[in-house]
């Protein structure tokens, strides 16, 4: 089957630091990287590295070719990539030394993908395939009615976190995951835990805590892997490309989480976003 992901495009900057800079300060920078980033390309990415045919639904500017070319030598179809006349999305990284991050985006091309560049790649797709989306782009909410009805399983990433879109979203959702704050967010906007929404699966991540399932059997709780982090930018994105790519390949979903915490600690063993995200060799043959 096919993952049709309408997902983020970004450049990313990564700046090391040795905190998050706090309100006022200016710290400098021990080093600088340059990424293939955003949500989206880093979930497409982690999908098609876990095995999935995922075509890649997005915009990128003028100055975005390299973006394209980068997801194509990752095994992401990019055919459904449009060029806009808006510069390409791009976001700065901060990663301390801990490797927590802090990360301000500039949106860009994700919010200017045309509806017809939507339209017309998901008129290729087949009933059974899934349709995914996460909050960095437009489109979203038309995106998982089209696919809705016409037969797609539907899944979202509801980051970044925007109660009014995903109260939206809930009634065309098949599969949901999101992380503890957003669940809480959540929660505060709709009166609805995990537990009670009207969304078949749905995963709450908790980070270095693991992930939990809330599904047909109830709540079930998968303990992430000990491992020494450098940076955890794109883990949970990690986590979630190849949740998708389990299920897309027939996978029960604790068996699809259990395969994506392995991916998820390897990332955060490495420096960097889309670039570094593990491939299924290498998931299987980590020993944490």
């Amino acid at each position: 089957m096919t993952i049709w992901n309408l997902g983020g495009i970004n450049a990313d900057f990564v700046y090391s630091v040795p905190h998050i800079p706090a309100p006022g300060e200016t710290l400098d920078a021990s080093s600088r990287d340059f990424f293939l980033g955003g949500k989206g390309a880093n979930m497409s990415v982690a999908a098609a590295r876990a095995g999935s045919h995922v075509c890649h639904i997005g915009a990128v500017g003028g100055d975005g070719r390299w973006a394209i070319d980068r997801l194509t030598e990752y095994g992401v179809d990019t055919r459904t990539i449009s060029t806009v006349e808006t510069e390409t999305a791009h976001a700065m990284i901060f990663v301390a030394e801990d490797g927590e991050n802090g990360i301000v985006v500039y949106p860009g091309a994700n919010r200017a993908i045309p509806e017809k560049t939507l339209l017309q790649s998901l008129t290729n797709a087949k009933t059974g395939d899934w349709f995914f989306t996460q909050n960095e782009v437009n489109l979203q909410i038309e995106g998982a009615k089209f696919a809705k009805e016409t037969g797609l399983n539907v899944a979202y990433a509801a980051a970044p976190f925007d109660a009014d879109v995903t109260s939206q979203m809930l009634r065309y959702l098949d599969f949901l995951i999101l992380n503890e704050v957003e669940a809480e967010q959540l929660k505060a906007a709709t009166g609805q835990g995990p537990a009670d929404l009207p969304v078949k699966d749905v995963i709450v991540t908790l980070g270095s805590k693991g992930a939990t399932w809330f599904g047909a059997r109830g709540e079930t709780h998968v303990p992430s892997h000990k491992v020494t982090p450098v940076d955890t930018t794109g883990a949970g994105d990690t986590f979630t490309g190849y949740v998708i790519a389990g299920l897309d390949r027939g996978q029960p979903i604790l068996q699809a989480m259990q395969t994506a915490a392995k991916a998820a600690a390897i990332m955060v063993t490495r420096h960097g976003t889309a670039d570094v995200i593990p491939s299924l060799a290498d998931v299987r043959a980590f020993s944490g």
